[in-house]
C-alpha cells in the first residue's frame, strides 16, 4: 500500500512539474514571438520622415574615439542549458539585456542541449571563425558528424594570448568555458597553436562546477549518472527534442535550436524507421550519452574535473546562488514569494535530497547534508568553486574591496541569495540585484583583471578629452 502512495504521488509530481515546464517554455516562446510582432507592426506603421537640414552635421563615432572599442578585450556571456544567444527567439536577451551594459560583449548560441564537450567546441569557432570541428574519435563514438556549423568570419578572429578575452558563464556554460580553456591548453584545436592564457578571466554566474543533484529529481539515474530512469521529465524532455528535431522545419529551428543538427535527426536523413529508432533509445545523443545532462550530475561532474586545471595566469570568480534557509535545524526554501514557480519545487526536493543508501557515495567525505543548501537548479556547494574530486585554491568573498589587488589563480567566489534564473530572461523580476551583480561582474572584468595595465574604457577617453 505504502509503495502504491508513493508511486501515485510520483506520478503527480511529474504531471505537475510537466504542465509547468512546458507553461513556462510556452510563455517565453510566445513572448518572444508577441515581441518580434510588434516592432514589425511599430516599422510598418511609422511615418518615414526625411529630414533635410543643411545645419545638421554628421559626427562620425570614429572621430569621437577612434578604434578604443576594439582595443578591449571582448566579454563574452556564455548561457546555460535550454539557454540561447543573441539572434535566437527574436529580440528577447537570455541575459536580459545586461550585454548593453559594456561596450564589447558577445552573446554566443551554442547548443542548449549539447554536452559540455561539443559546446566547448562549437563556442571556440564561434570566436576565431571557420567550420565546427568536433574531433573525429569523438564523433565516432558519439555517432555524429564531425563537422558542423561554418562562422565565414569569426567574432573575434584576432583571439590569442596577445588578445585575451574575458568569459562570463551562467549555470553549464561556467563548466563549458572551463572545459574551453582546458582545450586550448591542450592545443586541442588543429590548425591552432592555442594556450591557456587565451582566456584572462573566467565569472560564473550560479555555475555548474560540480553537478546537481537535481538531475536525479528529473531523472538522471543515481546509479551511473548517465542513465534515464523509464518514467520521469527528462524522458518526455527527450521524445520533445527528437520529434522537434526529426520535423526539421526551418523557420521554426532558426528561431530556436536545441543544437543537435550534427547527429542528423532530421525526417530527410533517417525517415520514419529512424524516427522510431531514436524513440526507443537506440541511437542519438539520449542512447550515446552525448547530451549535457550527463554532464551535469555528480558523477559526470567529477569525470570533467578530474581534468580541469585552474590555470596560475587566469582570474577566476565565482557568484554561488541560493534559496534556502535554515529553521530549527532544517533547510528549508526561503519564502514562497522570492522563489520562480518554475524552481520552487525543485528547491524543495533538493532541500531534502538523500544519496541512495544501497550505492556507494559518490567521493570520500560526502554528506547529504551539504547539498541540502540550493537555488531550485543546483546546490550551492556545486557553484562556489571546483572542488570534486579535486579542491582548487579558493577565497570567500564577504566585500569586494577586501580581496584587492586580485590575484590569478584563486577562485573568489560569493554566495547570493537569488534563484537559479534571477539574473536572467526578465529583468524587472531581479530590481536593484540586476545591476549590482551585473555591474560588479563587468567591474572585475574591465579594472580588475588585466596582465600588463589597467584597461582604459572609451567613455573614460572621451571625457578626458572633453575635460
Amino acid at each position: 500500500m505504502m509503495r502504491l502512495w508513493l508511486n501515485s504521488m510520483q506520478l503527480v509530481e511529474l504531471f505537475v512539474s510537466s504542465w509547468v515546464h512546458l507553461f513556462y517554455g510556452f510563455y517565453i516562446f510566445s513572448t518572444a514571438v508577441a515581441y518580434d510582432l510588434s516592432q514589425v507592426l511599430c516599422d510598418y506603421f511609422k511615418p518615414n520622415n526625411n529630414i533635410n537640414d543643411n545645419n545638421i552635421v554628421e559626427v562620425k563615432e570614429d572621430d569621437v574615439h577612434p578604434s578604443s572599442v576594439d582595443d578591449l578585450p571582448p566579454i563574452v556571456l556564455v548561457h546555460g542549458i535550454f539557454g540561447f544567444g543573441q539572434g535566437k527567439l527574436g529580440g528577447l536577451s537570455y541575459f536580459a539585456g545586461a550585454e548593453k551594459k559594456d561596450e564589447r560583449v558577445l552573446v554566443p548560441d551554442l547548443g542548449s542541449l549539447t554536452s559540455i564537450y561539443d559546446r566547448a567546441r562549437e563556442l571556440f569557432y564561434y570566436l576565431k571563425g571557420g567550420q565546427v570541428d568536433y574531433g573525429e574519435e569523438h564523433s565516432k563514438s558519439c555517432g555524429h558528424s564531425q563537422f558542423g556549423r561554418i562562422y565565414e568570419q569569426g567574432h573575434y578572429p584576432e583571439w590569442d594570448e596577445d588578445h585575451p578575452i574575458h568569459f562570463v558563464g551562467h549555470s553549464a556554460g561556467a563548466q563549458a568555458v572551463r572545459v574551453l580553456q582546458q582545450m586550448l591548453a591542450d592545443k586541442a584545436f588543429k590548425g591552432h597553436d592555442t594556450s591557456p592564457n587565451w582566456v584572462l578571466s573566467i565569472t560564473s554566474l550560479s555555475g555548474a562546477f560540480n553537478g546537481t543533484t537535481r538531475t536525479y529529481f528529473d531523472g538522471m539515474q543515481p546509479e551511473d549518472g548517465m542513465t534515464l530512469k523509464p518514467v520521469c521529465l527528462l524522458q518526455l524532455c527527450r521524445l520533445g527534442v527528437i520529434i522537434y528535431d526529426w520535423f526539421d522545419i526551418p523557420w521554426l529551428k532558426s528561431y530556436y535550436n536545441f543544437g543537435f543538427d550534427h547527429f542528423n535527426m532530421s525526417w530527410r536523413k533517417i525517415g520514419v524507421w529512424g524516427l522510431v529508432d531514436h524513440l526507443l533509445g537506440n541511437a542519438g545523443p539520449f542512447a550515446s550519452g552525448d547530451w549535457i545532462l550527463p554532464d551535469l550530475t555528480i558523477q559526470g561532474s567529477m569525470r570533467l574535473n578530474s581534468h580541469l586545471q585552474t590555470f596560475p595566469d587566469t582570474f577566476y570568480f565565482s557568484y554561488a546562488t541560493k534559496r534556502t534557509r535554515q529553521l530549527f535545524g532544517f533547510t528549508v526554501p526561503s519564502g514562497v514569494l522570492g522563489i520562480h514557480p518554475l524552481l520552487f519545487i525543485r528547491v524543495l526536493q533538493m532541500c531534502m535530497w538523500r544519496h541512495p543508501s544501497d550505492l556507494p557515495p559518490p567521493y570520500k567525505g560526502y554528506r547529504d547534508e551539504d547539498w541540502w543548501d540550493n537555488d531550485g537548479a543546483l546546490n550551492t556547494i556545486s557553484m562556489m568553486y571546483p572542488r570534486f574530486p579535486i579542491e582548487h585554491p579558493h577565497c570567500l568573498v564577504t566585500n569586494d574591496k577586501d580581496c584587492r589587488p586580485l590575484q590569478p589563480g584563486i577562485w573568489y567566489y560569493k554566495v547570493v541569495e537569488g534563484d537559479h534564473i534571477l539574473f536572467i530572461i526578465n529583468r524587472e523580476r531581479a530590481g536593484v540585484q540586476f545591476d549590482l551583480i551585473y555591474d560588479s561582474i563587468f567591474e572585475h572584468c574591465r579594472k580588475h583583471a588585466f596582465r600588463k595595465k589597467p584597461q582604459t574604457l572609451p567613455n573614460q577617453i572621451q571625457h578626458s578629452v572633453v575635460s
